[in-house]
């Protein structure tokens, strides 16, 4: 997971961080909007309305899929969760909970979450922070960094522990598995990027009869001593996608071998693939954002979802 370290270097890299100019890496304001950034942006102001009694929006994705947006409130054991809930207009299609990273919901998520579900899922996009705040707190990423993101959110992450993602988890797959979008005899997938990449492992450690793949993204803490680390708790019937970049791999290079032989050890089918690119790489908004490496890893996710 980035650090306030390893995050001033990334800053450094990109040169300025400033909203309309993240550096060459970033996926800038001008050209989010370019890509629909502006149309999510409008969708974004209507209000939180129950999964049953809500107006939802069709818009069309980079596929030309026709999806319906919705913003949801799910029960848990901790309170309401915020989400936002995206799936084709028409039919039923697998789940996937797909987590955004540290900065948490903002339009740059919130159109990687809309891309899936142009590709045939139905997509829970939940606010990772809800015990403590509603909703978008920051703009973007750069929004994040200048605005002391790091302090901010320290007493938010704190609330999220291993057990607590894993009861977030059974709710999410409880309250997908009572959408009409949902096709319930197809597995559930997990997606996490950065601090939420360990959750896809936690995600299948809750719910192992529903949570059949998991991809973490430059996640953080796969491998650690704790009994509760990612890489002790996979489980044989699902499948995993680990996606390291370069500079994460350089400070834990026994990382992978670990993973593997945990996924060995209980009979999971993994892949765990180093990019040439840096913490980030695959967040739009990300100074590391890396478009090439980051669409041989989108190639790469949703390579394992078509197998649920």
């Amino acid at each position: 997971m980035c650090d306030e370290r390893q995050l001033a270097e990334m800053a450094k890299n990109s040169g300025s961080m400033s909203g309309d100019s993240m550096g060459a890496g970033a996926m800038n304001r001008r050209s989010f909007a370019a890509m629909g950034g502006a149309a999510l942006l409008a969708g974004c102001a209507s209000g939180n309305e129950g999964a049953t009694a809500q107006e939802a929006a069709a818009t069309a994705t980079g596929t030309g899929a026709a999806v319906t947006r919705s913003e949801v409130s799910i029960p848990t054991p901790a309170g309401t969760a915020d989400a936002t809930f995206y799936h084709p207009a028409e039919g039923k299609h697998p789940a996937i909970i797909m987590w955004p990273d540290i900065a948490s919901v903002r339009p740059a998520s919130q159109q990687m979450a809309e891309r899936l579900a142009g590709e045939g899922y139905a997509v829970l996009h939940p606010n990772p922070y809800y015990r403590s705040v509603k909703g978008q707190q920051f703009a973007d990423f750069a929004g994040f960094m200048n605005d002391e993101g790091f302090s901010k959110v320290g007493p938010w992450r704190e609330q999220n522990t291993p057990d607590a993602v894993m009861a977030d988890t059974r709710a999410f797959v409880a309250w997908l598995d009572a959408q009409d979008a949902v096709d319930t005899a197809r597995g559930i997938g997990a997606n996490g990027h950065c601090m939420t990449g360990s959750w896809t492992f936690y995600a299948a450690a809750a719910v192992p009869a529903r949570v059949k793949a998991a991809a973490s993204m430059h996640g953080g803490g796969l491998v650690t001593d704790s009994p509760q680390s990612p890489h002790r708790i996979m489980q044989a019937g699902t499948s995993y996608l680990v996606a390291i970049s370069q500079d994460d791999d350089a400070k834990q290079p026994e990382a992978k071998t670990a993973l593997r032989e945990a996924a060995a050890a209980v009979g999971a089918p993994i892949e765990v693939i180093v990019y040439p690119a840096d913490h980030g790489w695959t967040v739009l908004d990300s100074p590391a954002y890396d478009r090439a490496e980051a669409e041989k890893a989108w190639a790469q996710m949703l390579a394992l979802y078509a197998g649920l």
